[in-house]
């Protein structure tokens, strides 16, 4: 499966503020295809969040699919319900759980969803 790919997006935090400022830009998801979380590695620990917007008429399935680059994949896949109609907000606490080698987390959609997601973080470093 050739999966659809997005970026995380991150705030600008300007020098003389201490807040984030970011216009989101949310992707379509096409169930068939699934979604790639491209440089997942690059945020922070509990600095990655993943909004995902069901417009369908039923609750459906997400999976985040376990990674193979660390030892917290024997973990498995992370199965959640996303509500009808409505956005769920999910943080991730620990990513490495997820984690490819590419440094990319992947993720899988259950049948009847169709909505939106974006993905937004923190870079390491700053």
């Amino acid at each position: 499966m050739a999966r659809d790919i997005i970026s995380i997006q991150y705030p600008v935090i300007e020098n003389s503020d201490s807040a984030g400022v970011l216009v989101v830009t949310p992707q379509t998801v096409s169930i068939a295809n699934g979604i790639t979380l491209e440089n997942a590695m690059n945020c922070l620990n509990n600095t990655l969040f993943i909004s995902i917007t069901n417009t369908s008429s039923s609750d459906c399935t997400l999976t985040i699919k376990n990674g193979d680059k660390f030892p917290n994949a024997m973990l498995g896949d992370l199965l959640l319900t996303i509500a009808k109609s409505a956005t769920t907000v999910l943080q991730i606490q620990d990513p490495a759980r997820f984690i490819n080698k590419d440094g990319a987390i992947d993720i899988d959609f259950g049948t009847g969803f169709a909505g939106t997601i974006w993905a937004i973080g923190k870079k390491v470093g700053l």
